[in-house]
Order: structure tokens, then sequence, then C-alpha cells
């Protein structure tokens, strides 16, 4: 697996169909910074980040939007928004989420994954980064 930025290749770059007409395996592709410092520096994995990946997976496949031309969820290394942590990021748009509970999570999901509405109160401010 290529790196770069902490995102696998797959999610850089869409997979082409065979025909070559450009088609996103997934619609959407949401990772979610897990990373833990053990240097006591802020990190996603001391605010619950574990936990909204379960729970965000838990509802995609729920609601049956798991699989391909569909949502995909996965986990992720440091992305570097440490300030607005927890953070999740939402391909191919590049939407950065900062939630705070299951609550926030499901709103993602039902808005944005299932029905393409970016749920603008979640946004994590731009200039956020470590």
């Amino acid at each position: 697996m290529s790196q770069s930025n902490n995102l696998p290749t797959e999610a850089l770059s869409a997979s082409h169909s065979s025909d070559g007409a450009g088609t996103s395996y997934y619609k959407h592709h949401i990772f979610f910074c897990l990373n833990e410092r053990k240097n006591g520096e802020a990190c996603c994995a001391l605010q619950g980040a574990q936990a909204a990946f379960d729970h965000c997976k838990s509802r995609v496949k729920e609601l049956g939007l798991s699989g391909p031309g569909q949502v995909r969820v996965n986990k992720a290394g440091c992305l570097d928004r440490c300030a607005g942590g927890p953070v999740a990021v939402v391909y191919p748009e590049g939407t950065w989420y900062s939630f705070v509970d299951t609550s926030d999570i499901d709103e993602i999901v039902e808005s944005h994954l299932k029905n393409g509405q970016v749920v603008e109160r979640l946004l994590t401010p731009p200039n956020l980064g470590r």
C-alpha cells in the first residue's frame, strides 16, 4: 500500500472501471483518525475515535450502505488535524468533520453518506492542523 497523507492509494485516486469511464469504486469513503500519541499530546484516540469508528461502521451496515458503489468506513493513522480532533474525512469530496458523540456520527451517516448533504455544523475549521 502506497501512502501519502496516511491514506491508502485507492482513496487518493478513484478506481476506474474497465471501460475507462472513471467510475469510483465507492461513492463515499470515510476515514477515521485513530492515532494514539504516547507523549501526552492531543490525539484522536484519547477522544473516543475508536468508538466513533465502530459506531459508524455498524450504522453504515445497518442501513445497507456498505459495499462497492456505496460506502466504505476505514481506520487511518494520524491525519495531522489533531487540534480539531477527533476527526474523520469523507472522500471523494475531502470533507473534514470534527465530532463529539454517536449522535454526530449518526448525522454524518444519514446526511452525508446516505443523502449527500454536508453536515455544516460538524465541519473542521480549515485552519486547524496539529
